[in-house]
């Protein structure tokens, strides 16, 4: 898989879906994107194939939300930080890395691209509803959003706080 996204041009649609369909049958191919997401060059690439492979309904173990977590501090591509922060729903946030999500969200909420501000916004929200000691901040974070935002960040918004 590391060399499929090497090759990989980081912008064809069509090539990213056919890693996809080649790859994600594979017994390690969760493990694998993981190992990816640490190295710079390559976590748009992994980082898509681990959203679209959630979106289709893999449900990641506990171990590997934890795995997930860890790399949090690796990413630097700000689309692959959208596409974590588009799976944080999926993602079990344990204790132990609850001050390492905090530390990546925060200061995604004041980020240049909307998107990744809209999904900050919502990955704090899910911090909160795990650790109730955020929820006041998150509670301010949404007012002040729903306030200031652009109009795109609070539809983001509006739909994290009706299916909650």
């Amino acid at each position: 898989m590391k060399a499929l996204l090497q090759q990989w041009d980081g912008k064809s649609k069509a090539d990213i879906e056919a890693i996809y369909q080649n790859t994600s049958a594979e017994l390690a191919f969760v493990n694998d994107l993981i190992l990816l997401l640490q190295q710079p060059e390559l976590q748009k690439g992994a980082s898509w194939l681990l959203k679209t492979h959630v979106d289709n309904g893999c449900v990641l173990s506990e171990t590997e939300s934890q795995e997930v977590l860890a790399c949090l501090k690796h990413l630097g591509d700000w689309q692959a930080k959208l596409h974590i922060l588009q799976i944080f729903h999926a993602i079990k946030i344990s204790h132990e890395y609850k001050r390492e999500v905090e530390s990546f969200v925060r200061p995604l909420i004041t980020d240049k691209n909307k998107f990744v501000r809209a999904w900050a916004y919502n990955g704090f929200y899910l911090l909160a509803k795990a650790y109730p000691e955020y929820r006041n901040e998150a509670d301010e974070f949404i007012k002040m959003a729903l306030r200031d935002e652009a109009a795109s960040v609070k539809a983001r918004i509006r739909n994290m706080l009706k299916s909650s």
